[in-house]
């Protein structure tokens, strides 16, 4: 499984409240507010986040990593989302599999309805919720998250929004690894069983040992032997 960091740049200051616009999006704002203790952290947060505050984010599967600073210095964020076990990612696969165009739609940064109503249908959960968030950070605030948490959680809520593969990553399958379990899976499901291939293998040894004969024959000049085989 691939699990390499994908460094994400800063994002420019929003205005407004800049809220995520997908349902997937908002699911993960949802998220995030769940996570928050206080209302006054999470205003905080989507304050900071809004700013421009947030450094690079830097992601793996189940971390999301990045510096927020503000009038009190600079602050180090390590955020986590847990990620599904083996046999979870196996399932995923499989549902983004059974229906033709859902890889394509997540390539084209669409998450389909049905595609997380089939994983949840199988026992994964792919959208978070906010007690699965959790995060630190080298700020003096006693609660997590804290604000800077909170604007770090935010901007990775826009990510999402723009991408859903980033939440497929974060749950530990990322891109590259989706598109090498479905090739490995189509070439498993195109190959000839062991069966198939013996009885091909016995009708071309048949096929060979008849032409065999057949010359042997039309060097002997039996016609009629030849046009019995025929």
């Amino acid at each position: 499984m691939t699990t390499g960091v994908v460094a994400h740049p800063p994002l420019a200051p929003r205005r407004g409240a800049a809220r995520a616009t997908t349902w997937w999006g908002k699911a993960f704002v949802r998220a995030v507010e769940e996570a928050a203790y206080t209302e006054g952290d999470l205003r905080r947060g989507r304050s900071l986040a809004r700013a421009g505050t947030v450094g690079g984010i830097s992601l793996t599967s189940g971390r999301m990593v990045a510096a927020v600073h503000d009038e009190h210095g600079l602050f180090t964020v390590d955020a986590r989302l847990p990620v599904l076990e083996a046999e979870s990612q196996a399932a995923l696969v499989e549902v983004v599999a059974a229906e033709a165009g859902r890889i394509g739609s997540l390539l084209a940064g669409d998450l389909p309805h049905s595609l997380v109503e089939h994983a949840d249908e199988a026992g994964v959960e792919l959208l978070p919720f906010g007690t699965e968030l959790e995060a630190t950070c080298t700020c003096v605030g006693w609660l997590d998250p804290c604000p800077h948490a909170l604007a770090v959680l935010s901007q990775v809520a826009w990510l999402v929004d723009a991408d859903p593969l980033v939440l497929l990553h974060l749950r530990g399958v990322p891109r590259d690894d989706l598109l090498a379990r479905l090739h490995a899976r189509t070439l498993t499901d195109t190959a000839p069983s062991d069966d198939l291939e013996a009885a091909s293998l016995d009708t071309a040894l048949d096929a060979a040992a008849r032409a065999a004969r057949l010359l042997e024959l039309l060097d002997g000049d039996d016609a009629a032997r030849v046009e019995h085989l025929l």
